[in-house]
């Protein structure tokens, strides 16, 4: 697959969101079961039903011994079509086309697309992490705080590929490759964690709760650093890491090149007919 060379033509904003969906669609198949070991460690020392719950997940690969492999496809293919596929259509849309793209720009549209991608998958991602005794109204829950996280992790995520890779283009002899766009990914990884892991946390003790538990995201920050101090709000940052470098590396590998693949197609079959 990373045989394909920059297109002559742009991708269109069609291709850019099949190709960011199918991408996400790929990376979850290979790093899912790291996302669950992570939701399992960060909810770990949570209390239930009055008593606090034993510690049970000893490091990453403890954890994963004790998971099977569940269906994230469904959520990827509507959340990273979103987020990711129209982060470009988006920040061409705040610049109004303009080729100088500021920092401001991209944050707002990765701020925007973030917003967009949770409105359409947060109630699978609930079922992913939470009970389903709640309710239709339980799919909802948590809606801001994802908005948040999601908000974070996709400006982080995003802006900090395409500031990278266009360093690198521009700064290096590197070109619009597979090593650009390894790098690229591992360092949107790396700065994603960082930045994300503490609302990352929250949002899933907030959302894995008994209904009542917490009153407000705020009050559930509070009580872990109340209980568990600081650290708490970087429980399983490792697989958290080993999860989203992964992700990147392989999702935006996957994106660029399944955008020449498509494209390449697509002038094959006008070329022919």
């Amino acid at each position: 697959m990373v045989g394909f060379g920059p297109a002559d033509v742009p991708p269109s904003a069609a291709v850019k969101f099949v190709g960011a969906g199918t991408a996400g669609c790929f990376a979850d198949l290979l790093t899912f079961p790291l996302d669950t070991a992570k939701v399992r460690l960060q909810i770990q020392g949570e209390a239930s039903a009055g008593k606090e719950s034993a510690v049970r997940y000893r490091g990453v690969f403890g954890t994963i011994t004790t998971i099977g492999l569940v269906a994230g496809l469904q959520r990827q293919m509507s959340f990273a079509s979103v987020r990711i596929g129209l982060y470009d259509s988006v920040k061409q849309f705040y610049t109004k086309g303009s080729d100088h793209v500021g920092i401001g720009s991209r944050l707002l549209a990765g701020c925007t697309t973030g917003a967009m991608a949770v409105a359409l998958a947060q109630p699978t991602d609930v079922v992913k992490t939470i009970a389903k005794e709640e309710g239709i109204r339980g799919l909802w829950k948590g809606t801001a705080p994802n908005i948040a996280r999601n908000a974070i992790v996709n400006c982080t995520e995003l802006v900090t590929y395409d500031y990278i890779k266009e360093t690198l283009l521009k700064s290096t002899p590197l070109t619009d490759n597979l090593p650009c766009h390894f790098v690229s990914a591992f360092g949107a990884g790396l700065c994603t964690t960082v930045i994300a892991s503490p609302v990352d946390v929250v949002k899933t003790r907030y959302m894995n709760s008994p209904p009542g538990h917490y009153n407000s995201v705020l009050k559930c920050a509070a009580a872990m650093m109340s209980k568990e101090g600081p650290r708490a709000f970087y429980k399983g940052f490792m697989p958290s890491f080993l999860r989203l470098g992964s992700w990147n590396v392989v999702m935006f590998v996957t994106y660029e090149q399944l955008k020449r693949a498509m494209m390449a197609a697509n002038h094959n079959y006008t070329t022919r007919v």
